[in-house]
């Protein structure tokens, strides 16, 4: 699966995307996030606020309840603003 990360995630990781082969127990948006969060100090600061963390799956915005089951593609990002 490609995994993107935006703004202040992507420098808190320290890289723009990855590919990853998750487990079979990694079936939601939260679930990742928990997986990633347990792969080192940098995943576990970016996504140490979870309420400020949106995520789209096959560029789809979605909630972080739903499935990232056959997906190809998540991005993380934070709260976008407009003016």
């Amino acid at each position: 699966m490609k995994l993107l990360y935006f703004a202040w995630l992507r420098e808190r990781i320290g890289v723009p995307e990855e590919e990853r082969d998750l487990p079979a127990s990694v079936t939601t948006a939260h679930e990742l996030i928990d997986y990633l969060s347990a792969q080192g100090s940098a995943y576990q600061a970016a996504f140490a606020d979870r309420e400020l963390i949106k995520v789209a799956i096959d560029q789809e915005h979605a909630a972080l309840t739903a499935s990232v089951v056959g997906a190809h593609e998540v991005a993380f990002f934070p709260p976008v603003t407009g003016g």
